[in-house]
């Protein structure tokens, strides 16, 4: 299963408590102070894809730090906390609706502080007061709540209608290995591939209502906010072609108009299946809608090699 959201809380460790304590054969006092808790950070890398761990284990609690001792002696600090998650992982504060991405760029963010440590009597001392009696508590760690969302980090994304070919086109190109099927919802979960060191990601089929909720496409369809092309795919056996791109048109539209402004390009998939007339006439019908079109095959593989240029510039 593929997750993309989580919900966390995280917790900077307790500062230890300051000692009250006095030399054995002297007046004077000894009690050290308590060690600050440790810091909460978050870790970006690249050995994980999804947030699925998070739902397992929802609290991450940096460790305390420890109560100060006599003799002058400070406790120890307690240990930091590295919270290790996937690259483009944005973290929501659900309090202050701040945010911040861990990518490569930001690789390490600090979520939470530690407590600081209490004083211990040794601090007190003074001029006019010789024997503090007095010391403190350690402070509490700062504590936070947020909601994890991850982007997948992609430089192509494959969008369209269910049916439309992406997940066999991303079969084709790479070594993804997606399960294929002719029915709605094939792909239930964003699948990603490599080729040419260029990462493509086939998100699941969007329908009419998506960005409204309606079927799967919602889910997934934040994660084309962050790549460099979008390759919108369309069927050669479509009955529609220009109803079935403005659908999908809208759809991003309504989740974000800043997806219309991304470069794309349309791709007429499975011309295998049709004569080149049938072919020529879908693309003076789509030309009206985007001036860039492609016609492909899987079966093609001549057709494939300017898609494959494009890919590895």
């Amino acid at each position: 299963m593929f997750v993309d959201e989580a919900l966390i809380t995280v917790k900077g460790g307790r500062g230890g408590a300051g000692k009250v304590a006095f030399f054995a054969n002297k007046s004077g006092p000894s009690g050290g102070n308590g060690g600050n808790g440790g810091d909460v950070y978050a870790i970006a890398t690249s050995n994980l894809t999804h947030l699925k761990s998070f739902l397992s284990v929802p609290k991450y609690s940096a460790e305390s730090g420890s109560a100060g001792g006599s003799n002058k002696r400070w406790g120890e600090h307690g240990h930091d906390l590295e919270i290790k998650v996937p690259l483009g992982t944005t973290f929501i504060d659900l309090k202050t609706k701040e945010e911040v991405t861990v990518d490569k760029n930001n690789p390490q963010i600090l979520l939470c502080k530690g407590g600081r440590g209490g004083r211990g009597n040794l601090e007190f001392k003074s001029s006019t007061n010789r024997t503090p009696r007095n010391c403190e508590p350690g402070n509490e760690g700062e504590a936070r709540n947020f909601k994890l969302i991850l982007k997948l980090i992609a430089n192509f994304g494959l969008i369209g209608l269910p049916n439309a070919g992406k997940s066999s086109l991303l079969n084709a190109l790479t070594a993804a290995n997606v399960r294929t099927a002719n029915y709605p919802f094939t792909t239930l979960e964003p699948n990603l591939g490599v080729y040419e060191g260029k990462v493509l990601a086939d998100v699941p089929g969007l329908i009419e209502g998506a960005s409204s909720g309606k079927g799967l496409g919602i889910k997934f369809l934040k994660h084309i906010e962050k790549v460099d092309l979008i390759f919108h795919c369309i069927s050669v056996e479509s009955e529609n072609s220009e109803a079935e791109y403005q659908t999908v048109i809208k759809e991003l539209s309504q989740f974000n108009k800043k997806l219309l402004d991304k470069k794309s390009l349309i791709l007429l998939t499975k011309i295998d299946l049709v004569d080149e007339n049938v072919v020529d006439k879908k693309i003076e019908v789509l030309k009206k809608l985007n001036s860039k079109i492609l016609p492909i095959s899987i079966y093609k593989p001549e057709s494939l090699k300017k898609l494959k240029t494009i890919i590895s510039m």
